[in-house]
């Protein structure tokens, strides 16, 4: 249930607060004065797409902030799956959704507080709040939109995304048996170029890191003398000559370390706090040593092999050509190479993959058929309920002895889904992700006149008033709280208001409804009343919206009645539409849960 909408700086709106009831909350005021701003501005909390038009001139930027009570919405599972979603908790059970439109035209979106999108906005927002504006009475006249209305009276859903995924693997198999019969040439061709790929990374018996190695060894073999000539001089300089010096010449940095290493033995036998430096002294004759070990070891094994720097250049050249042709590292050409190998397997193996396929598809084929076969018969039946139960609805709404019929048809198709009708007749028919049928309304607005499709016929009155009976009936299986209706009683004449009062009064047994009106007969079915006035500040024209006593109500709905000034004759007609009302009221009382099934 929808607690309070604020809003600052929204197109002609600068500050405002609302607290909405739980049941009936109707909105009415002067044409011009901001009912349709406040229907934009909810919109946008719940992640409308909206620009930095909607900011108010002269404001950096427009801020929306809804709070609902969703302490009964938390015990259905759709919904707690969306927040679990998106780590979003309620606290005390309060979801407060709020949206910000800077001049830039980025908007920030905040659900408790936790940084949102759009997107999420609108996820959340759809369990939250339904609006129903002119355009989606407009949608009524769409026979797209005829087939979900029937599938959400009827329960299908659930069915229908069961079907969905069957569907879905069904055109997956008939790609893969399309890819494998295809043309005969390209296929060939494409098996003789993946032999080949695979021939050659097979062949070149590549192995990872190989090329790393192959540079390192290929930098020693080309500069082996140099290395060879370096190694014998470090050698000579640490240890001399194959450990032999000339006694003339300055002593080996071995020889010379190891006289300094026994002088600071004997030292140390004399002086034993130098006995740390010796034994430093000592393990430094034992690692230049070791060193001189292993560069007469490195020099010795340093041989210059043309022979076999030629091979390492050559291995080399075949790596660099496969790099070339299949990818930037060595890795890549295996890679590539065992995605080429199970392409080839697959196409070379295509004879009893297409008949494996060929199983699934008829198999698959044959689930669509049942599965369309339930889904349509279950229509056929949900559909004459449902024009039943419209019928009585749109007689309630003064459309005289108006027929209402749900037409479901099915296109016939050699390669579709086989179904069995109710006389036995077998027949292949199109289908998709929603079954095999095409539903559309069809009406008769007069007795007598033949049933035509919705679209053709209905002018925007009965469109509004058809919305409003289907509204009433879908009712019961909308878990949506809260509903909101933008002038609903568009080309509705005060004859048949006091029914659209009545329609809309009794959808909120179960919903928070909030309705904007022109029409008295229907704002006088409110629990709560609000008048939006316009009026300036500071040379500024803005928009209030606030609730009203029960005797500002009474001159309200005289001046919509009669215009101004208010008259008594017109305070007494709202006082006696008011007594009528009431008395109805009492006669058709909600249920004991209803005051507060809204949330």
């Amino acid at each position: 249930m929808l607690l309070e909408l604020a809003i600052k700086d929204f197109a002609i709106i600068d500050e405002l607060r609302v607290a909405f009831g739980p049941g009936f909350n109707a909105l009415t005021g002067e044409t011009g004065a901001g009912k349709s701003i406040l229907i934009d501005a909810l919109g946008a909390v719940l992640g409308e797409r909206v620009g930095s038009d909607v900011i108010r001139t002269g404001a950096k930027l427009a801020r929306v902030e809804a709070t609902f009570d969703v302490a009964e919405l938390t015990e259905r599972e759709e919904f707690a799956a969306a927040l679990a979603e998106y780590g979003v908790e309620p606290e005390d059970g309060l979801l407060i959704v709020s949206r910000e439109v800077a001049a830039s035209g980025r908007s920030t979106a905040r659900i408790n507080g936790r940084a949102s999108t759009a997107s999420m906005l609108s996820r959340v927002g759809a369990h939250l709040v339904d609006i129903h504006g002119q355009s989606e009475h407009l949608s009524l006249l769409r026979p797209a939109e005829h087939l979900e209305i029937l599938d959400r009276y009827a329960g299908l859903h659930p069915a229908r995304h069961e079907l969905a995924g069957v569907v879905k693997e069904l055109r997956h198999i008939r790609r893969q048996i399309a890819e494998i019969e295809g043309n005969a040439r390209e296929r060939e061709q494409r098996v003789d170029l993946l032999q080949f790929q695979v021939a050659e990374i097979e062949a070149a018996a590549l192995r990872s890191g190989e090329e790393e190695e192959l540079l390192a060894e290929r930098a020693v073999l080309a500069n082996a003398e140099r290395l060879a000539a370096d190694a014998t001089a470090a050698h000579a300089l640490i240890a001399g000559e194959d450990d032999v010096f000339d006694t003339a010449a300055p002593a080996p940095a071995l020889s010379a370390l190891r006289q300094a290493s026994t002088y600071l033995t004997d030292i140390s036998a004399v002086d034993e706090g130098t006995r740390s430096l010796a034994a430093r002294a000592e393990e430094l004759v034992y690692l230049l040593e070791d060193i001189a070990a292993e560069t007469r070891a490195y020099r010795d094994g340093i041989e210059a092999n043309p022979a076999r720097l030629e091979t390492v250049e050559e291995r080399l050249d075949v790596l660099k050509a496969l790099k070339r042709k299949y990818g930037a590292t060595i890795e890549d050409v295996l890679a590539f190479g065992v995605t080429a190998a199970r392409e080839l397997e697959e196409l070379t193996g295509g004879g009893a993959s297409v008949e494996a396929l060929r199983e699934r598809e008829a198999d698959l084929l044959q689930d669509v058929g049942r599965r369309t076969s339930t889904l349509s018969t279950t229509r056929r039946r949900a559909g004459d309920e449902l024009a039943a139960a419209v019928e009585v609805a749109i007689a309630e709404l003064n459309m005289g002895r108006a027929r209402f019929a749900v037409q479901i048809t099915q296109v016939e198709d050699a390669d579709g889904a086989p179904l069995v009708d109710e006389q036995g007749v077998k027949r292949r028919v199109a289908f998709d992700e929603t079954g095999a049928d095409r539903v559309e309304f069809l009406i008769a607005s007069n007795a007598g006149e033949t049933l035509k499709p919705l679209g053709k016929v209905a002018s925007g009155g009965e469109t509004a008033r058809l919305m409003l009976a289907l509204k009433s009936i879908l009712s019961t299986a909308d878990a949506t709280a809260t509903l909101v209706f933008d002038e609903v009683d568009v080309g509705v004449g005060g004859r048949s208001g006091q029914v659209v009062g009545e329609k809309l009064w009794g959808l909120s047994d179960g919903h928070q409804v909030l309705v904007i009106t022109h029409l008295p007969q229907i704002a006088a079915f409110a629990d709560d009343h609000f008048r939006i006035s316009k009026g300036e500040r500071d040379g500024r024209v803005v928009s209030r919206v606030e609730p009203i006593s029960e005797g500002e109500r009474i001159d309200e709905l005289a001046a919509m009645l009669d215009g101004l000034p208010v008259t008594e004759a017109s305070r007494g007609n709202a006082l006696e539409m008011l007594g009528r009302v009431e008395v109805w009221k009492d006669a058709h009382s909600r249920r004991p849960a209803a005051a507060g099934a809204a949330g």
